[in-house]
């Protein structure tokens, strides 16, 4: 069952309009890294999760990833209110204005539209929440390479934000992922897909 607030998670009010971070922004949008593709790849694996517990936190935490999409999606319309399109054009956004006027379009940073390609959900738990330890560390640094390009404190504030919320998806993942491996054969639980029957033994001489 879903709830939706009519509210973010976090408060965005951008006073001075950007077209140049609004550039790098979208890239959490819709890029590799970003968060449709999180909200995605989380939402997706939960099925394949040996128990409620997993799957529950995966529900979580790739529902907080829509939220967060909402957010990178509320920043980049902030950022591009009220410009001209002189003031898009020399603040380099023309190409993206051309096919999206002002409009919030998912792709990266570069100009690459999304693709499900750039999520997994492999139907193993084991598996599955490695790629998901590996896609937090990598939305984390996205996040701290826009840090390193934007200075408006507006935007600093709501982008350390995020930031931190990767870290603790990253935590509770590693937490998930000990929390499995207790639960399964130790001798196994690389081997094979816990939720596939293993392959019968052949009698000996056969």
């Amino acid at each position: 069952m879903w709830s939706y607030q009519k509210h973010l998670q976090y408060p965005i009010h951008i006073k001075n309009p950007d077209a140049r971070a609004a550039q790098v922004i979208i890239s959490q949008y819709g890029g590799p890294d970003g968060e449709i593709g999180a909200s995605l790849r989380y939402l997706s694996q939960r099925y394949a999760m040996p128990n409620a517990q997993l799957a529950g936190i995966l529900t979580d935490i790739g529902t907080e990833e829509l939220a967060h999409l909402e957010m990178v999606g509320t920043l980049v319309c902030q950022l591009c209110r009220g410009l001209t399109p002189e003031q898009i054009q020399q603040q380099g956004m023309a190409p993206y204005f051309v096919d999206h006027t002002a409009g919030v379009w998912p792709q990266a940073a570069g100009g690459i539209p999304f693709t499900a390609t750039e999520f997994a959900s492999k139907g193993d738990a084991i598996t599955d929440l490695h790629e998901n330890l590996a896609a937090e560390q990598k939305a984390r640094t996205t996040y701290d390479n826009i840090l390193r390009l934007v200075d408006d404190p507006d935007v600093v504030d709501v982008i350390r934000f995020l930031r931190q919320r990767e870290v603790t998806h990253y935590q509770r993942f590693g937490e998930a992922l000990e929390r499995l491996k207790d639960q399964l054969n130790e001798k196994n639980f690389y081997a094979f897909n816990p939720s596939l029957k293993p392959p019968a033994s052949r009698p000996a001489g056969s």
